[in-house]
């Protein structure tokens, strides 16, 4: 243990945003003395290795470990341990930080006897279209993604299921245990899910700032969160911990209601009725807020693409939550037989 902090940085493939993730870091006000950053790469093929070598070679607390098995609850398990400080830090490569990003975690994870903390992960967009910027919003807004803090803000610190990647304190694995490596996705969930079982805090403070760049691809935004909510949705296979609030229902029982109001529609006219009763609050919603994303970004065409975006995330989601659940159910059934 010859450092305060290990940062990690799982990654594969993120030629975009690598350097300027690192560069962010390097820009922090922690003294670099006292920490390492350890980039964990799933073999990049797309230029991110040559990249990360660049700093490897300039700085000596930088250095790159290979992750054969390309996954990131691997790359995680991978860099804990290769960590050589008391605390931990898990960074995303798809997101830059603010300079007192580091600090501000490290000094609240000793303040405020939390096992872990993380702040407000506030969302930007390297597309300059309406759908790129709308892509970014969704992400963010309370409508599309109810209470998740981390996404949406806080007016003050507060203890949370979940932050965005998380600053811990070392011995919380030596006490629970590594990252799920069953878990291609939703691994921080659980293991937060399980640290909180387990009789840890996790603290969001507010003050704590990152920016991360959404997707700006329609087909790979909704793939990823598609298969987000699947994996949370199946993750029961694999775990014996719940991590399932109410926002994680909303948009699974929207889906679930406006398919069943849909089919009724073929054997009974009435249930159309039905069918009003979910689709027309919602509409009023989304147009509302439509409206106010519009206004603030003084973009017209966001009156347009909002409500159609609120509605493929909502839609994507619930779609992606049945089909883990249904998964998960069969998984059930052929362990009882």
């Amino acid at each position: 243990m010859n450092k305060e902090l290990s940062v990690i940085i799982p990654c594969r493939n993120e030629v975009g945003y690598i350097r300027e993730c690192l560069q962010s870091l390097l820009d922090n006000d922690y003294p670099r003395d006292k920490m390492e950053i350890i980039v964990i790469d799933g073999m990049s093929d797309d230029g991110t290795r040559s990249i990360v070598n660049e700093y490897v070679a300039d700085y000596s607390f930088i250095r790159m470990v290979d992750n054969p098995a390309k996954t990131k609850p691997e790359a995680l398990n991978i860099g804990i341990d290769e960590a050589r400080s008391a605390i931990w830090m898990r960074i995303d490569a798809h997101a830059v930080y603010a300079k007192d990003y580091i600090s501000l975690c490290v000094k609240g994870l000793k303040e405020k006897n939390v096992d872990n903390i993380g702040g407000v992960r506030y969302t930007r967009s390297k597309s300059k279209t309406c759908i790129g910027l709308g892509l970014a919003e969704a992400v963010s807004h309370p409508f599309a993604v109810g209470n998740a803090y981390y996404r949406t803000g806080s007016s003050k610190p507060k203890y949370v299921d979940t932050v965005f990647c998380g600053c811990y304190r070392r011995e919380v694995f030596d006490k629970i245990g590594k990252f799920n490596l069953k878990l291609l996705r939703t691994q921080d969930r659980e293991f937060n899910t399980r640290l909180l079982e387990n009789g840890g805090k996790i603290l969001l403070d507010p003050a704590i700032k990152c920016y991360y760049y959404a997707r700006t691809n329609s087909t790979d935004y909704l793939n990823w969160i598609y298969y987000g909510a699947l994996w949370l949705f199946k993750a029961k296979q694999y775990t014996e911990y719940s991590m399932l609030s109410w926002r994680n229902f909303v948009p699974t029982f929207f889906t679930l209601a406006l398919t069943i109001s849909l089919i009724a529609m073929f054997f009974s006219p009435a249930a159309i009725v039905l069918l009003a009763i979910v689709i027309l609050p919602y509409s009023l919603f989304a147009i509302y807020f439509s409206f106010l994303l519009a206004y603030k970004h003084k973009r017209f065409p966001l009156i347009f693409a909002m409500p159609f975006i609120f509605f493929s995330t909502h839609i994507t989601y619930g779609l992606g939550a049945l089909s883990g659940f249904t998964l998960n159910l069969g998984s059930k059934i052929r362990r009882r037989k």
